[in-house]
């Protein structure tokens, strides 16, 4: 794309130089989704192998069994991330980072996906450790994952909405995770008026962490009994 083309898409595209940019936020944070939904499910044949209930005769809080399936998920979704990051300058017509891209935002890039496996990781585990069979997992995964990835701006700006989808899609994680670590990548380090979007979505972010951190740890204290 030249001249006037190049400027319409960067105009719709949030400033980004070719589609690769603007999707590459997206993809890590599609990839941040499904891999949280998929990493639950050990729990699972954990608690069908008896495992997990050997575990809760320990004399150890229930939380911590919880938040240790949390943590762990987040690990290996960073490396997932970290390799889709890579992919994406080899491509044909790769990523392309802005002038003032810097390890600082380099830094604020993978923090927002991190915060977004810590949703999804709290919410899925919880979900693991409450059901007691993988087609009861899947099942409950397939209902939650492909409304809310079909529902974000991981792949189109959100203008590309029908008006009634868009507060939806902005209520999103995915998106909240796409469009911050978006402005990043596109922008490099922010201006004043672009530091009230990326922190409102972070602050979304992290509200949605919260919420699920919670009701994860409620729902493993249900399964595994308190202590």
């Amino acid at each position: 794309m030249r001249g006037g083309s190049l400027g319409f898409f960067q105009q719709v595209f949030g400033g980004a130089t070719n589609y690769i940019t603007f999707l590459t936020p997206g993809v890590i944070s599609i990839v941040a989704l499904t891999s949280m939904s998929l990493m639950g499910v050990d729990l699972v044949l954990d608690k069908i192998s008896g495992y997990l209930g050997v575990i809760s005769t320990y004399p150890i809080r229930r939380y911590s069994i919880f938040f240790g399936g949390v943590l762990q998920n987040i690990a290996k979704s960073m490396v997932i991330a970290a390799i889709t990051f890579l992919l994406a300058f080899v491509v044909p017509n790769g990523l392309r980072l802005a002038r003032g891209f810097n390890v600082l935002d380099l830094i604020g890039v993978f923090a927002t996906i991190a915060l977004l496996s810590a949703v999804f990781s709290t919410l899925f585990t919880g979900i693991a450790i409450s059901v007691k069979s993988t087609d009861s997992f899947f099942g409950a995964v397939n209902f939650l994952t492909f409304p809310i990835m079909f529902t974000s701006t991981a792949f189109f700006p959100i203008s590309f909405f029908p008006s009634w989808m868009m507060p939806i899609a902005q209520a999103n994680p995915v998106s909240m995770a796409s469009e911050a670590a978006r402005l990043l990548l596109v922008n490099g380090s922010l201006l004043p008026s672009q530091l009230p979007v990326f922190v409102v979505d972070i602050i979304g972010l992290s509200v949605f962490a919260i919420i699920f951190a919670v009701l994860g740890t409620l729902l493993a204290r249900n399964a595994l009994g308190a202590r």
